[in-house]
């Protein structure tokens, strides 16, 4: 019976074996937490900063102005006086239609312009000292007209086989040679006045309230990113799309150097007000689905999780609200903290003793 009994409480004891190693290691790791100093990190409080409200849009860039230049006439091109994108003045010529039987008949309309012309003076010489009549000199006085409005017909048939430049501006590219013989209507070149450039882009029915003509405007091209183009709003569309509810602005930019093409594809930024909003930097502010928290560190130095509303952003901070007034929010070290988590800040000791100093014992509050 004694035998049995102790065989029994052996087996008993070395069942609890294991379970008295699992305690055991269990304390040695809280034991180890609990040496373990809280981790470090930096808090700031939020700081009024000047945020500015923005309605951004993508628009298209179209020259001051610009047109098409086509043949009037069917006619060979005689001449061609322009070259691949160079810039023509006002008036220029740039290409000439053949017009040799316009120029002899011009010789010929001046000639009978000119002896009506002067069967005019003859007859109204006679005319005042008696030897012609009324009706004679009237009808000279007709035919002059004739000759003259005949010359200039043909002036007017010459004029359609000159091609001038109706402003100054630049040329597209030649894609004509002469010789060539062209009909009415086919294109010969395209002048650009890249001077000023019209941007046209669209904005929604309900942002038309914070919009007038003269507001000044940001125009940002993938060619040159760092160097805004700064112009104003000339002009609203007096109708919206009622399919889109949108309604088109266009405004004005300068075009120095001529770096803007017509074309071109910019980004359009109107600043339509400011206000002051108090910022964290973007780092403190972390996200779950929709919530938006942040992490503050309350008197007893643990880490309290705290739901803010977040708005603009701007220079790496972002308006927050919802913070209760002087609270502390962790920016650096955030990853390493938990709801009720001890913190240590800067300049602050652990319970061990050990910790590294700041130059002073207060928490800093850094600028975000």
């Amino acid at each position: 019976m004694s035998g049995r009994f102790d065989c029994g409480f052996g087996r008993a004891a070395l069942l609890l074996l294991p379970a008295v190693a699992m305690l055991g290691a269990c304390s040695e790791t809280k034991s180890k937490e609990q040496k373990r100093p809280p981790p470090l990190v930096e808090a700031v409080k939020a700081t009024p900063h000047l945020f500015s409200d923005e309605l951004q849009a993508v628009g298209s860039a179209r020259a001051n102005e610009q047109v098409t230049l086509a043949a009037n006439v069917t006619e060979r091109i005689d001449r061609l006086l322009f070259d691949d994108g160079m810039f023509v003045q006002r008036g220029q010529l740039l290409a000439v239609l053949s017009n040799a039987q316009e120029q002899a008949a011009l010789a010929g309309a001046r000639a009978s312009a000119a002896e009506a012309a002067s069967q005019l003076e003859r007859i109204n010489s006679l005319n005042k000292q008696g030897f012609a009549t009324r009706a004679l000199l009237d009808q000279q006085r007709a035919a002059l007209s004739e000759a003259r409005a005949t010359q200039e017909s043909v002036q007017a048939q010459i004029s359609d086989r000159m091609i001038r430049a109706p402003f100054s501006g630049y040329l597209s590219l030649r894609n004509i040679s002469a010789g060539a013989i062209v009909t009415s209507g086919t294109p010969l070149v395209t002048v650009s006045d890249i001077s000023r450039i019209k941007l046209d882009f669209t904005v929604p029915e309900t942002q038309l309230a914070q919009l007038r003509p003269g507001l000044p405007i940001k125009a940002f091209a993938s060619a040159y990113p760092d160097a805004p183009i700064e112009g104003r709003i000339s002009v609203i569309d007096p109708v919206i799309d009622p399919q889109s509810r949108a309604v088109m602005i266009r405004a004005t930019l300068p075009n120095p150097g001529a770096r803007i093409k017509p074309g071109m594809l910019l980004t359009v930024r109107i600043q339509t007000g400011q206000r002051q909003g108090l910022a964290l930097p973007e780092v403190a502010v972390l996200s779950e689905g929709d919530t938006r928290y942040v992490y503050t560190v309350d008197r007893e130095h643990k880490a309290q999780r705290t739901n803010v509303r977040t708005g603009l952003r701007d220079k790496g901070v972002i308006e927050v609200s919802g913070l209760p007034a002087d609270a502390l929010v962790i920016t650096e070290g955030v990853v390493k903290v938990a709801q009720g988590r001890t913190v240590r800040l800067p300049g602050e000791k652990d319970k061990t003793g050990k910790g590294q100093k700041d130059g002073g014992g207060s928490p800093r509050a850094a600028a975000p």
